[in-house]
């Protein structure tokens, strides 16, 4: 087991509580806006059932056609991260590996069920993208994200699927991938992978982070194993009404517009953020996320003094594969970049006196 110098419990929601909470958020990669109101009215809607214990196959159902499978494949949770938590659990693995730099859930829910874990650290010289033959061959568990957080790097999902090996479980977290137009790279509702096990959050897009909804599609033995470690009544009924209403046509068709004005308010942050580079800022791209990974130095006294100029950002060196020179910056409109921009200026205006 590496020895540990990243913090793996540190998230973004970390920056915007307590004192944080009135700074401009964009370190949280939860969409702005949201969850719209026609989503609030389903959700309160729901209210009047809360006496009756939750029952999930409408919402089961829905998420099973909306990727085109049975519905033995799906397994809703309390949230994406619930997910790894029971694949630490459930899984009897001896090797497993995690694809870093990534979001650090599923290695701390590793090592918390007692598991030793490898790390393959993805170098920035390659972009942060996938090499498959890195991988350890005899790893029966391996975990990597696609958009991965917080690189936004959106890798191939042919590259993705030669990881696939006969006797080894496939993470991928897509919990992103509902940000990206199309949904390119996609794995979820593939059946022909070997092992194969997609993640699925609908809190970042639909702003459910505080109802906790998300989904496993796998092998129905798989789903099995998982449905097993799970408590009794794991998902709320507000959260079942969600995920029901999430993979509507109406939600699909509003994600998807979503995507893309995303796609457009990245390029915006990411042209500007240009403007800084006789600075030394250095974007990582393609970026294909709902956020940005930068890197400059002195990050760490610019974060800071971001914050008293009230904006909070995602500092980077809690993930493995990168250092105290990282941000994470989340995608948001052009009013609110454009007065990140000129504090950011301000800050490393001051920084180089």
């Amino acid at each position: 087991m590496p020895t540990e110098a990243h913090d793996l419990r540190h998230h973004g929601d970390a920056e915007v509580r307590d004192d944080g909470s009135a700074l401009v958020d964009l370190a949280v990669n939860v969409r702005a806006d949201t969850p719209p109101a026609w989503l609030r009215e389903r959700i309160a809607g729901s209210l009047g059932s809360l006496a009756a214990y939750p029952d999930g196959r409408a919402a089961r159902a829905a998420v099973a056609a909306r990727h085109g499978l049975p519905t033995d494949r799906v397994l809703l949770t309390a949230g994406a991260a619930e997910a790894f938590v029971l694949l630490a659990r459930a899984l009897k693995v001896r090797r497993p590996v995690v694809v870093h730099p990534q979001f650090t859930e599923p290695e701390a829910a590793l090592r918390d069920a007692g598991h030793t874990v490898d790390r393959v650290l993805l170098r920035e010289e390659d972009g942060f993208r996938l090499d498959p033959r890195v991988v350890p061959e005899d790893a029966d568990l391996v975990v990597i994200g696609n958009p991965t957080n917080p690189t936004s790097v959106l890798h191939p999902a042919g590259s993705v699927a030669e990881l696939a090996r006969p006797g080894r479980t496939l993470v991928v977290d897509e919990a992103f991938m509902d940000a990206v137009p199309g949904e390119r790279e996609a794995l979820a509702g593939r059946t022909d992978v070997p092992g194969l096990v997609v993640l699925r959050s609908l809190t970042k897009t639909w702003g459910l982070a505080g109802l906790r909804i998300g989904y496993v599609l796998a092998a129905p033995e798989t789903v099995a194993d998982l449905e097993r470690a799970q408590p009794l009544w794991p998902v709320s009924t507000p959260a079942l009404a969600a995920a029901e209403a999430c993979v509507s046509s109406q939600a699909l068709a509003e994600a998807a517009h979503a995507a893309h004005r995303i796609a457009a308010d990245r390029a915006h942050l990411v042209a500007g953020l240009a403007e800084f580079a006789p600075e030394g800022l250095r974007v990582v791209e393609p970026a294909e996320g709902p956020f940005v990974l930068v890197r400059l130095q002195g990050a760490a006294v610019v974060r800071r003094q971001l914050r008293d100029l009230g904006y909070a950002v995602r500092r980077g060196d809690t993930f493995p594969g990168l250092g105290e020179e990282w941000l994470r910056l989340a995608v948001r409109d052009r009013a609110t970049v454009g007065g990140f921009l000129r504090a950011l200026e301000r800050a490393l205006t001051s920084t180089a006196r």
